[in-house]
């Protein structure tokens, strides 16, 4: 099992830094100001899809709203990650290679470590049956693609909120 880290003292740190410089500036945006007095909770999400592009443009999308994020492409890539850091939710792609994100939903759902871990399947296929079939394999939620980034914003936040 990877070491975890305490950041805590290095935030305070950067803070009271950014702070400090900002005080230097005659004028500093409210919008500025507002994002150093908000403590977010760092949530760890993990993103499993085999699209690179997929893979990049969410973890942008969550580590803009403070997120610590995690991607791996594959259900082999996911052993590695999970040996190495504690996870708040998941963010799962159907359509994975040699074991899809039903499957590999099915699996830690049924694995007493994992299974609290809320998981948000992402996928093109958006049948009511795939959906269907999301939900049975143990998903909390199934987001069709293409989605609107907002209402995934809105997904996960719900999910964290209610696994407190």
């Amino acid at each position: 099992m990877g070491k975890k880290v305490d950041t805590k003292d290095l935030v305070e740190k950067i803070d009271r830094i950014t702070k400090k410089r900002m005080a230097e500036n005659k004028v500093v945006s409210l919008e500025e100001f507002r994002r150093t007095q908000v403590k977010p909770e760092h949530h760890r999400l993990l993103i499993i899809d085999d699209d690179e592009t997929m893979r990049k443009a969410l973890r942008r999308i969550f580590e803009a709203e403070g997120y610590l994020v995690t991607t791996a492409a594959d259900g082999t890539q996911l052993s590695n990650v999970l040996d190495e850091i504690e996870l708040d939710l998941i963010l799962l792609d159907v359509g994975l290679p040699w074991i899809n994100g039903l499957e590999l939903c099915q699996l830690m759902k049924e694995h007493e470590q994992l299974q609290e871990i809320p998981i948000v399947m992402i996928s093109g296929r958006t049948s009511e049956l795939d959906v269907k079939r999301g939900f049975d394999a143990g998903a909390n939620d199934y987001v069709k693609k293409p989605f609107d980034v907002d209402a995934i914003k809105k997904t996960v936040n719900t999910l964290l909120q209610l696994n407190k």
